[in-house]
């Protein structure tokens, strides 16, 4: 039986438009971070930024793990791991031909994280009223 929980549907992860405002506009819907949550957890692991940034800027779109495992000084069976949690959090697909796995970076889920995180330029933010100098 697997660990893995039942993908949630509540947002599009592939959907060109945005799922919501930047986090710095207004604050996220429960049910948007409860879906995007498990992707920014996942890169929150250096070997993971690593593989998904090697993977997602791959000549062609997809990278071999034959080409992604020499990259670390680890096992396969770490990397293996670290591509797994990438899978399971939506952020790569993979495509097994022969005996090789092949990963490719789903680009709905970077747009919408790329969305979630994007900070308006200075000019558009709230600017708090400067600090009064002390008083004598």
């Amino acid at each position: 039986m697997s660990k893995q929980a039942a993908p949630r549907t509540m947002i599009d992860l592939n959907a060109d438009a945005p799922c919501c405002p930047p986090l710095a506009q207004r604050r996220v819907p429960a049910e948007t971070a409860a879906v995007l949550a498990p992707a920014l957890k996942a890169l929150g692991d250096p070997v993971r930024l690593q593989l998904m940034s090697m993977i997602a800027s791959a000549e062609g779109g997809e990278a071999c793990v034959c080409d992604l495992t020499p990259a670390f000084d680890l096992t396969g069976p770490t990397i293996s791991h670290h591509l797994k949690t990438l899978r399971e959090a939506g952020l790569v697909d993979a495509e097994r031909r022969g005996t090789w796995v092949y990963y490719r970076a789903r680009p709905g889920i970077l747009r919408q994280l790329a969305a979630l995180l994007t900070v308006p330029p200075a000019e558009s933010q709230h600017q708090p009223a400067p600090c009064a100098p002390p008083a004598a």
